[in-house]
């Protein structure tokens, strides 16, 4: 007796059912690969801008802060935009090389190494007040030192902590200060190895109950803290206050020009420059205000880092 086509052939059958199977599948590849193309997903959602800071000042504080910076993002681009905070300096660069974050809050320092590993990324907006940043150098009262427009050679011996080890203000350009005007390091200088409190606001608490006698931090969160009453300045005093040098800036990953278009970044900068609610750019620390960054502003902290043996 003679079989039936589909037996005599094996999976001629199969093929016949495979073949839409397969049709489908192309169109459904194709429809995943056109949404990643455009920032979305294969279920037609959008991919979200995820953005970041180093986490210099309250952790607590700064999430409540961004949320509103998120809000406003999402609303002026059309996208979802959320905030994701970094645990540490090093771990808010490492997730933007990684591309987890596409837009990040970096001081001068951080912003050198992000831009530096990822090529193509672009610092587009900062403070005005950022292009001429400083830091202050604070002493607890009992140390009986005087405020004064010179370096303060009376911190000499005396217990001293910075921020966070990578922070430019809390960091870095102190150091280059106290080398440049001693011809000391740090630790000749103060006679103990580095210490670093992590954060600006628990360098100023630090120094306010006297667990170190003193330390630097950025002039902003110095200024802020008094204002709200959370450090006494006539406990805590400024003692010196370093010359200007470039700080703070919103730097963007290139991987936004791929997800969302060739125009993204000018719009992207657009948006943080155009900020003129006053609560929200109080909630960013910068009420003055936002204004256009570049990469070549910041080669002055870049050399800083490389006379400093940060950068080869």
């Amino acid at each position: 007796m003679r079989q039936p086509e589909t037996s005599r052939r094996p999976g001629g059958a199969f093929r016949f059912l495979a073949l839409p199977l397969l049709l489908l599948s192309a169109a459904c590849g194709g429809k995943d690969a056109d949404a990643q193309e455009n920032g979305g997903s294969s279920d037609g959602t959008q991919a979200a801008l995820v953005f970041s800071a180093i986490p210099d000042d309250n952790k607590t504080e700064l999430k409540a802060r961004y949320q509103k910076l998120a809000d406003y993002l999402s609303a002026e681009l059309e996208i979802p935009v959320q905030y994701n905070p970094s645990a540490s300096y090093s771990a808010s660069v490492e997730a933007f090389k990684a591309g987890d974050i596409q837009l990040a809050w970096f001081g001068g320092v951080t912003g050198v190494h992000a831009r530096r590993a990822v090529e193509g990324a672009q610092a587009i907006a900062q403070g005005v007040v950022d292009p001429q940043y400083k830091s202050y150098f604070i002493a607890n009262a009992s140390t009986g030192i005087a405020p004064s427009d010179d370096f303060p050679m009376g911190m000499k011996g005396k217990t001293f902590t910075f921020g966070s080890e990578d922070s430019t203000s809390g960091r870095v350009m102190p150091e280059y200060f106290i080398r440049e005007t001693t011809g000391q390091s740090p630790e000749e200088f103060f006679g103990h190895a580095n210490r670093f409190s992590g954060s600006h606001d628990r360098t100023a608490e630090m120094v306010n109950d006297g667990t170190v006698e003193c330390g630097a931090m950025n002039y902003k969160t110095y200024d802020r803290l008094v204002s709200t009453g959370k450090i006494d300045p006539e406990v805590c005093v400024k003692v010196w206050t370093t010359p200007d040098y470039p700080d703070y800036n919103w730097t963007a990953h290139p991987i936004l020009l791929e997800r969302y278009g060739k125009d993204f970044l000018d719009r992207l900068q657009n948006a943080l420059v155009s900020i003129e609610d006053p609560e929200l750019l109080k909630a960013l620390d910068r009420p003055e205000g936002l204004i256009k960054a570049t990469n070549e502003e910041f080669e002055p902290i870049a050399q800083t880092m490389r006379d400093l043996g940060m950068l080869r």
